[in-house]
C-alpha cells in the first residue's frame, strides 16, 4: 500500500508572527490546519499511512493528530538544518518501497498525490518523479529544467530572479525510489547553509539517473507567506 512522507519540521519564518505558537503546517485554512487538509487529500488519494517529520513545536502536531483516522508515525528532526536531513529520517519508514514525499505547507488536488506515485510505478527505468508547476519565474522555489520528453536535466534551488530560462517550478511533491536515501546522506551543505533535498535530486541527475517531471495542471498552492493563506 502507498506510503507518504510529509516534511513539517520548519517554523516558517516568512510567516512572521503567525508561527510564534505553532509550525506553519498547523496554520488554518478555512478553519482547519493545512496539514489536516493535506492528510484528507492523501486519504482520498488512497494512501494507507504517513510519516510526519516534525521539528519546531513538534508537540503541537503530535498532540493534534494523536488518534487520527489514518495511521500516522512521527519522527523529530532535532536539528533543523535542511530538508535533506529531514527526508533522510524517513529511511526506515519507507523501507524498500517507493513512496510519496511532500512538504507540509503545499496543497493540490488529490489526483496529483495518487497519479505521481502511480506514474513512477509505471516507469521502471525512472528513479523519481518531480512534480512541477508552470510559473512566470521560479525564483521563489526551485527551477526545474527538462527536455522535450520530460526528462529532468537540471534543478536549481532559489535561482536569482529573472535568470531562469525555464518556467517549471518544483511543486514540492515527489515520488521516489529508496535510492534517494543514499543521495540524501551525501548531500552537501548549500550556499544557504542547509542540507537541501534539491541537492540530493541534483546528484541523481549528475549520475545519469532518469528523473521525469510530473506537471500539475490544476490548482496548487505553496503557502509560504501570509498573503498565501
Amino acid at each position: 500500500m502507498p506510503k507518504a512522507v510529509i516534511l513539517a519540521a520548519g517554523r516558517g519564518t516568512r510567516m512572521q508572527g503567525l508561527t510564534a505558537e505553532a509550525p506553519k503546517p498547523m496554520l488554518h485554512v478555512r478553519g482547519r490546519p493545512i496539514l489536516e487538509r493535506l492528510l484528507e487529500l492523501l486519504l482520498e488519494a488512497g494512501y494507507s499511512e504517513a510519516l510526519i517529520v516534525t521539528g519546531y513545536r513538534a508537540e503541537v502536531i503530535e498532540d493534534y493528530f494523536r488518534g487520527y483516522r489514518m495511521p500516522l508515525r512521527f519522527v523529530r528532526q532535532t536539528t533543523i538544518n535542511g530538508t535533506a536531513t529531514a527526508a533522510l529520517l524517513a529511511r526506515q519508514f519507507a523501507g524498500a518501497d517507493d513512496f510519496l514525499l511532500t512538504y507540509g505547507d503545499i496543497l493540490t488536488g488529490a489526483s496529483c498525490y495518487h497519479d505521481i506515485l502511480e506514474s513512477l510505478r509505471q516507469a521502471p527505468e525512472a528513479q523519481a518523479m518531480v512534480a512541477v508547476k508552470e510559473v512566470d519565474d521560479p525564483y521563489r522555489g526551485a527551477a526545474v529544467y527538462a527536455d522535450a520528453e520530460g526528462k529532468v536535466t537540471r534543478i536549481v534551488e532559489k535561482p536569482p530572479r529573472g535568470e531562469s530560462t525555464t518556467h517549471w517550478n518544483s511543486a514540492g511533491i515527489y515520488a521516489f525510489r529508496p535510492s534517494i536515501f543514499d543521495e540524501l546522506r551525501q548531500a552537501p551543505k548549500s550556499p544557504r547553509g542547509e542540507y537541501e533535498l534539491t541537492s540530493a535530486v541534483a546528484q541523481l541527475i549528475e549520475k545519469g539517473k532518469l528523473l521525469r517531471i510530473f506537471p500539475i495542471e490544476g490548482e496548487w498552492r505553496d503557502i509560504g507567506r501570509p498573503e498565501d493563506l
